[in-house]
Formats: structure tokens, C-alpha cells, sequence
């Protein structure tokens, strides 16, 4: 009899371990490194800088003021942000709203914002017929990407020399542009609203 409980015990105890075997392989314990593989990866400053810059991808509108240039505040502008490139690049096109886009007679520049290794980039395709380069940070805040010319392709007689975006909420953003004319710089302050 002592046999038969002794065998009935090692039976019970083999069919638990194989219901809680069994149980496992249903809910299998997340392995270490399942578990970092999950973890975020941790941001550059630059990586943060264009992921915030992506957020503007739509078409906005709003006024211009130019300060250096009354003549030319109080125009209405249209800026374009469209993600590009399997998400690798940012094209960023103005223009004078409700103008056709005939670059004969219009004004048309696109810029080019990308990730270049740990750098955030701004390559603008200038009416000027330049191409300046610059380079960008978020602020601390996260509340404005900066840029600052690093280098320029073409004539440096007239260019744009710096670029700052400031993020006010997902449907308004402010962008303000330096044009370098000989050595005389030109501010002009975008008012922007989404538009869809």
C-alpha cells in the first residue's frame, strides 16, 4: 500500500510540473534582454531637434514682418513642411500665398532639413542662387530649434544666414529668417497657423 502512495505521489508531482511547464511556455517570463530591447532609446540632441522640427509637417499660413523692409510686412505666406525619405528628411517650401508657383516670376526657396550623423542640418536652396548650410539645437525648454550658418555653396554677396523655429502649439509655430544682404542683415518674423 505504502508502494502505491509513494507511486501515486511521484505521479501527482510529475503531472504538476508539467501543468506549471506547460503554463510557462503560454506566459513565458520576459528574458532580460526582451526587456531592454523594449526600453526607448535614448535621444541625441540632434535626433530630438528633428523629431520636434517633424511635428510641423502640414501647411501653414500667416503674415510676414520685416522690419529691415516695411514695404514687404503684412504680406501673407504660405509654408509648406512635408516629411520625406522614409522619414529622413524635411522639405520646407514658402511662398507668397495665393502666388502660382512660376519661379520666373515668384519667389520659391525650399530648404532641406535632415540628419547628418549627430548633426541636425538646414540646407537652403536660395532665390539667390546659393546654397547656404547650417546647423542646428533645441533650446533646453524644447520651445525653439535654432540654426546657424556653417558654411555656404555660391555667392556669400547675399544669403540667408540664420533660421530659429519656435513651437507655440501644434497649430502656431513662429519662424524667423536673416538674410545677409552684402553685410547688412535683413530680419523677417513669420507668424504661422496650421492650415491643415
Amino acid at each position: 500500500m505504502k508502494s502505491h502512495r509513494f507511486t501515486l505521489s511521484v505521479i501527482l508531482l510529475a503531472l504538476s510540473s508539467l501543468a506549471v511547464a506547460q503554463s510557462d511556455m503560454q506566459h513565458p517570463v520576459a528574458r532580460p534582454e526582451a526587456q531592454a530591447s523594449s526600453v526607448a532609446p535614448v535621444l541625441s540632441e540632434a535626433q530630438k531637434s528633428f523629431a520636434t522640427l517633424k511635428t510641423l509637417a502640414g501647411e501653414w499660413e500667416g503674415t510676414a514682418t520685416v522690419p529691415d523692409a516695411p514695404q514687404m510686412s503684412g504680406a501673407k505666406m504660405h509654408v509648406s513642411l512635408r516629411v520625406t525619405s522614409r522619414g529622413n528628411a524635411l522639405v520646407h517650401e514658402m511662398q507668397e500665398a495665393g502666388t502660382p508657383l512660376d519661379a520666373t516670376k515668384y519667389d520659391h526657396p525650399i530648404t532641406m532639413l535632415y540628419l547628418d550623423g549627430d548633426q541636425l542640418t538646414l540646407i537652403h536652396y536660395c532665390d539667390a542662387g546659393n546654397r547656404p548650410r547650417m546647423t542646428g539645437k533645441i533650446s533646453p525648454d524644447g520651445k525653439t530649434v535654432e540654426f546657424e550658418l556653417k558654411d555656404i555653396s555660391g555667392s556669400t554677396e547675399m544669403h540667408m544666414h540664420h533660421s530659429l523655429f519656435t513651437f507655440i502649439d501644434a497649430n502656431h509655430h513662429y519662424e524667423d529668417w536673416t538674410f545677409m544682404m552684402k553685410d547688412k542683415p535683413i530680419h523677417a518674423h513669420f507668424d504661422l497657423q496650421r492650415k491643415n
